[in-house]
């Protein structure tokens, strides 16, 4: 059986962010921290080693892989920093044009520091995705 890496854990955001080891990164970790928590309306909380979640959702697919996993979240990671959105959100591209410098992936969008995006977009983004997590699992 496949065990999931992704685990939503006890571990301290706090301490995480505390531990990032650029001083310009760690200060956007804080702002995202701040802006996701105010949009989601949910506490953070360490998802694996490395992802700050907010929220969570039970995904089943057709093969019988199921699991939980964070509505949205981010990671301050060394070359970027990358944001998690729901996949399939097909909408997300129209708000993506607006959002700033960034690269993107099935399920991230990747940054290199908060000052080159618009937090409006960013935002939307995050109730976006939300959204239609909770229409897709309840």
């Amino acid at each position: 059986m496949y065990e999931l890496k992704t685990k939503e854990t006890e571990n301290s955001v706090i301490e995480f962010i505390e531990k990032v080891d650029n001083p310009k990164k760690r200060e956007d970790a804080y702002k995202l921290l701040d802006i996701f928590t105010e949009t989601t309306g949910y506490p953070a909380k360490m998802w694996g080693p490395s992802i700050i979640g907010f929220g969570s959702y039970h995904y089943k697919y057709a093969s019988g892989h199921e699991g939980d996993a964070p509505l949205v979240g981010f990671s301050p990671r060394k070359a970027k920093i990358s944001l998690y959105f729901a996949t399939g959100v097909t909408e997300r591209d129209e708000l993506l044009k607006d959002f700033g410098k960034h690269t993107s992936g099935k399920a991230c969008v990747y940054i290199n520091k908060v000052a080159d995006i618009d937090v409006y977009v960013l935002e939307a983004l995050i109730k976006q995705s939300i959204a239609f997590l909770q229409r897709t699992y309840g």
